[in-house]
């Protein structure tokens, strides 16, 4: 069962923090900005809302593959250059620019390849790490293909690193995450690796 993001109770916070910030929460410019807010959190987070069964349940449309030959079947199937955004759990700042490249091997199912993009786009809508979208992103491409050869590769900005602290816009962070086939096999990994970049 989904769970429901608590929009009144965002609303309050954000109202607490402009307070915070020492700005007044009822003038004209900030009278809306609560609402506003919730009203986008609980867009941009829907992710936090569904667990990874879930996603893979509501995005899970497959198809029978039927050139699958279990004997000698390596075949992939890559999506490139997904677009999403998230934001970074330790400091609420937006990840951006991020693109997400999806490889797996199909055995019996194949994945419908919006589905795929579907995946990236709510699995980046929670608070997350980037090394965990991966891992998410690959764990319910599995679920839904029943593969276990899955690899993700996901370049992106943060927010934490380009706005604050050391202020380095423009710094991407690479992240890549690998099961079944691609972790053991390293000819494969590469082969993959190659396709994806």
């Amino acid at each position: 069962m989904p769970k429901k993001i608590d929009t009144k109770k965002i609303e309050e916070c954000i109202r607490e923090i402009i307070v915070a910030l020492g700005d007044d929460p009822n003038r004209e410019g900030l009278l809306d900005t609560p609402k506003r807010v919730s009203k986008m959190y609980e867009e941009v987070f829907q992710g936090m809302t569904l667990s990874n069964r879930e996603i893979a349940e509501a995005f899970g449309t497959t198809f029978e593959n039927e050139d699958y030959d279990s004997e000698t079947h390596n075949n992939m199937v890559v999506v490139k250059d997904i677009p999403i955004h998230s934001y970074c759990e330790h400091h609420l700042a937006l990840m951006y620019n991020m693109k997400v490249t999806v490889v797996y091997i199909p055995k019996d199912k194949i994945i419908g390849l919006s589905k795929i993009s579907r995946i990236a786009d709510m699995v980046g809508r929670r608070l997350q790490l980037q090394e965990r979208i991966g891992t998410d992103i690959a764990e319910i491409v599995s679920m839904v293909t029943k593969s276990s050869d899955v690899g993700v590769l996901i370049t992106g900005e943060h927010g934490c690193m380009t706005s604050r602290g050391i202020k380095k816009p423009g710094t991407l962070t690479t992240t890549t995450t690998f099961t079944g086939k691609f972790q053991t096999n390293d000819l494969l990994r590469q082969e993959a690796l190659l396709i994806m970049k």
